[in-house]
């Protein structure tokens, strides 16, 4: 049965692991987690911020999602969107999911992302 989810894993292309380290580090504020050393060999780089897990692997012929996407449920979204506006990242908000505030960014390879802040 089901109990959880473990991580999400992201696609990146070829040579994009040091942008995407300044990126989920730098911007987003997670820690770079090893990848054990039987997968290291594969590229890519995994990412962690409380029970919160992406992977991002590398993939030849690599092209972004225009729709898929990881939901990350942040606290404080108005700073955590400036956050990202002051680093260059873009920011759109979309309000049509009640009961959440909600926006949409992209990483430096193009992933969306759709961060939220549950609303009480």
């Amino acid at each position: 049965m089901i109990t959880g989810l473990d991580h999400v894993q992201l696609a990146a292309p070829p040579g994009s692991e040091e942008a995407l380290c300044v990126y989920y580090e730098g911007v987003l504020g997670m820690v770079r987690a090893p990848k054990p050393a039987a997968l290291a060999g594969r590229g890519g780089c995994w990412f962690e911020a409380g029970t919160v897990r992406l992977h991002l692997g590398i993939e030849d012929g690599f092209r972004a999602s225009a729709k898929a996407h990881p939901g990350i449920l942040v606290t404080g979204i108005d700073a955590f969107a400036a956050r990202l506006a002051a680093h260059g990242a873009d920011v759109t908000w979309d309000d049509s999911l009640p009961g959440h505030r909600r926006f949409y960014s992209h990483d430096p390879v193009g992933n969306r992302l759709e961060f939220l802040e549950l609303l009480f």
